[in-house]
């Protein structure tokens, strides 16, 4: 840890565990809105050949009321690393899902010892101008209060942007609301102002730093990050992309079978 990051040590992470501790461990991050408990259906095929840790990040499933400095990318990141030292883990494969994709890359950036491989699914390094974080922030402020003043209304409207479009399409908008339903509105807000993109520092020019082998998928139904993947996976030396076909933005949710299949040659392939 340099001198520049926050320490997190009043609170742990929530995580649930899935395996032997005696198997290597895949680390598995969600996005905004979910919880470990997202990736509870995909661990069934891994769990044999990994020690499966699915961490709650600040704010989200039962990870309530964390210091105030764990409401950030760099925060949540250090509050990550303290599951890894608390379950014995010196180095394991990380995988993050959009906003626990943005984490997973400032994990591996400020701590590569302690990830062996990386996947990123549907995740963005983050916005390149201090113009486009400040519209950011912005927008993802007025987002929070909505949140705070209605949630199951900020649902609504929130699955119905254009970037979850092919979640209706397989039918699974009600199961998402109702699932995001149970999260505490006022947690939910303060997760997004202080890990919105608006405030997390830019990693386009520090991905040539990544050393790791990383996976980076995306599905074909997300235009917006087909193109942000592509140039990801081209700044990355040990990167390669995988699109799933028929799948959006939240492949693992739509494509479960894809997903899982993706990541398993992911770790079966050599290094």
């Amino acid at each position: 840890m340099s001198a520049n990051d926050p320490e997190i040590s009043e609170s742990m992470l929530h995580r649930h565990t899935f395996g032997s501790a005696e198997q290597p461990t895949l680390c598995f991050l969600h996005g905004f809105m979910g919880s470990s408990a997202d990736w509870a259906p995909l661990v069934q095929g891994l769990e044999d050949d990994f020690y499966c840790l699915a961490v709650d990040l600040p704010g989200h499933g039962q990870s309530l009321d964390q210091p105030e400095e764990a409401y950030s990318v760099a925060g949540a990141t250090e509050a990550v690393v303290e599951v890894f030292d608390a379950e014995g883990v010196s180095s394991c494969v990380l995988v993050g899902y959009s906003m626990g994709g943005r984490v997973a890359l400032s994990l591996t950036l400020r701590h590569p010892n302690r990830v062996g491989r990386l996947g990123l699914e549907s995740a963005s390094p983050g916005l390149r101008t201090k113009a486009e974080r400040a519209d950011r922030r912005e927008v993802d402020a007025k987002r929070a209060a909505r949140i705070e003043d209605d949630l199951e209304a900020f649902l609504a409207d929130w699955y119905r942007l254009p970037l979850f479009d092919s979640l209706a399409q397989h039918g699974l908008v009600d199961e998402m609301v109702r699932t995001r339903c149970g999260n505490d509105p006022a947690e939910l807000a303060r997760a997004l102002r202080g890990m919105s993109p608006g405030r997390q520092t830019s990693f386009w020019e520090r991905l040539d730093e990544i050393a790791c082998p990383t996976l980076v998928l995306t599905g074909a139904l997300d235009d917006k990050y087909a193109a942000i993947t592509e140039e990801t996976t081209a700044r990355i030396e040990a990167a390669r992309r995988v699109v799933i076909p028929g799948g959006g933005h939240n492949v693992h949710a739509e494509r479960p079978t894809a997903f899982t299949e993706a990541l398993t040659q992911f770790l079966a392939a050599t290094a």
